[in-house]
């Protein structure tokens, strides 16, 4: 991944047509490097979740170039790589498994992360997971404290408990949520280390539980 951050860590100061075009042909290298690392977790992750396994590269990466139409910001490129393995692909809505890799000084997450779950889901889906909660709260804390070194992330809470639901809750922090995102960085040793591979399948692996949670939710509001 060395390769990978330190074209993303030039292309952040670089953010122009100019600049990435005199250097596409490294572009291209580290774009291929990343998409080998993606189909082999694709792979891996099929091994152990199989409604994942039809998926092709195209339906789990993104393209480089950022759709600036709407924006104030008109830089032309992200300055990350990301892979959403999830059962349908990441259009879907569904929720799965993410690995994330951004230039040191961006702001667009902060950091290098795992993540799985479902991030901004649709009011539908947002109200029958809060529905599971309620009848089954101590399932979805058991899912979420099974996935290893993961934590819910808690940055887009309800100041409240949401109407219809009781403020003393036993799970009334899961009920505040409006993301349904676990997060865990990527320390720069794993990162960078031989054994990234194996440690993102574990840690996935351990976050199973929690999303087939979550997609028998989504299917119940289909």
């Amino acid at each position: 991944m060395k390769e990978i951050k330190d074209f993303l860590n030039r292309l952040l100061v670089n953010n122009n047509r100019e600049w990435f075009n005199a250097h596409k042909d490294e572009y291209l290298y580290v774009q291929d490097k990343f998409n080998k690392f993606s189909l082999e977790l694709m792979a891996r992750t099929a091994q152990f979740d199989e409604s994942v396994a039809e998926l092709q590269l195209k339906d789990c990466t993104y393209r480089i170039y950022r759709d600036i139409r709407f924006s104030l910001d008109k830089s032309p490129y992200k300055t990350h790589f990301g892979c959403f393995i999830c059962p349908g692909g990441k259009k879907s809505g569904n929720a799965g498994y993410y690995f994330h890799v951004e230039a040191e000084e961006s702001e667009y997450l902060g950091h290098d992360l795992l993540a799985c779950g479902i991030y901004n889901p649709t009011p539908a889906f947002t109200k029958a997971i809060r529905e599971e909660i309620d009848l089954n709260g101590k399932e979805f804390d058991k899912a979420v404290k099974k996935a290893k070194n993961f934590t819910l992330d808690p940055t887009d809470m309800l100041a409240r408990v949401p109407n219809g639901y009781s403020k003393d809750h036993p799970y009334a922090d899961y009920l505040r949520m409006r993301t349904f995102c676990l997060m865990a960085s990527l320390p720069k040793d794993i990162l960078y280390g031989p054994n990234l591979m194996d440690y993102v399948v574990e840690q996935f692996r351990s976050a199973k539980q929690y999303n087939d949670l979550l997609n028998k939710v989504q299917d119940y509001c289909r």
